[in-house]
């Protein structure tokens, strides 16, 4: 905007076409940057450079790239940057992924009694699923109490 009114624009039209007051302008043309702003510019600015060159490295990573370009820093003055400006490590930890256990699906028939008092009395079971180039594959795993026999049973169909 300081380059449209040297170039004969005036301020008060210029603002009103951007839709931006005047007096807050005339405030930030007055004001300079101050230094510490100017040195966490820069700083950012190196983080940012090392970042977009090795987006798989931390902060930690980030912070001895930027030292070795010349600008100095704390492990941790660079973790806030980074945290502020969202950079993370594209194989930091997953965040928010711990997820506690939901309500029984159903009830429990046995209540919680495993004795048998014969062969296929009480059988436990587990199915898991996994996802291959196939498809899914199912597979469930059957035990009878009783005898301790165990068996595994397979399927591709959802």
């Amino acid at each position: 905007m300081k380059e449209l009114a040297a170039g004969g624009n005036p301020v008060t039209l210029t603002c009103r076409v951007l839709k931006l007051a005047r007096q807050p302008y005339c405030r930030w043309l007055e004001r300079s940057v101050t230094d510490a702003e100017f040195e966490q510019a820069t700083r950012a600015n190196a983080l940012f450079d090392a970042h977009r060159k090795d987006p798989e490295f931390g902060y930690r990573f980030l912070a001895e790239k930027a030292r070795s370009a010349g600008f100095g820093m704390a492990d941790r003055t660079a973790w806030r940057i980074c945290r502020d400006n969202n950079w993370w490590s594209v194989f930091g930890k997953k965040r928010g992924s711990i997820k506690k256990a939901g309500p029984a699906v159903h009830d429990d028939l046995v209540r919680r009694d495993f004795t048998a008092t014969g062969p296929n009395r009480l059988q436990l079971a587990d199915i898991t699923e996994h996802a291959t180039g196939e498809g899914k594959l199912y597979l469930c795993a059957i035990k009878d109490v009783f005898s301790k026999r165990a068996w595994v049973t397979r399927s591709t169909r959802g």
